[in-house]
């Protein structure tokens, strides 16, 4: 994947867990907004950068219970990314959870 290939588990460790998860979110929100016919390819292409900076979150994990409950998380993307269309709602809920993993990501909540 080029838009992180040079994005090593050495430096994602620097990144605080907060800055992770929005980075994440963030490619998250890219999918969400490729609902389109049309859109598949592109759709799948950001699932995978999600996939690919949650493994490195994954790696980098210290603590057992988060890469744990990461590892869950990630299991819900994937199957959202081999889904054959979009599905909206699987997206938002991933999307939300995932903002729950940090008080500071959680801010990015609306109620």
């Amino acid at each position: 994947m080029a838009q992180h290939a040079s994005l090593t588990p050495e430096r994602w460790a620097t990144f605080s867990l907060d800055h992770q998860i929005l980075m994440i979110a963030n490619e998250m929100h890219r999918a969400g907004k490729l609902t389109a016919r049309g859109d598949d390819a592109r759709r799948a292409n950001a699932y995978e950068r999600v996939l690919q900076l949650t493994d490195l979150t994954i790696q980098t994990a210290t603590r057992m219970a988060l890469r744990r409950e990461l590892l869950r998380w990630r299991d819900e993307v994937a199957s959202l990314y081999i889904r054959p269309s979009s599905d909206s709602a699987g997206h938002t809920a991933a999307w939300r959870c995932l903002l729950r993993f940090t008080p500071e990501a959680s801010r990015q909540l609306t109620v």
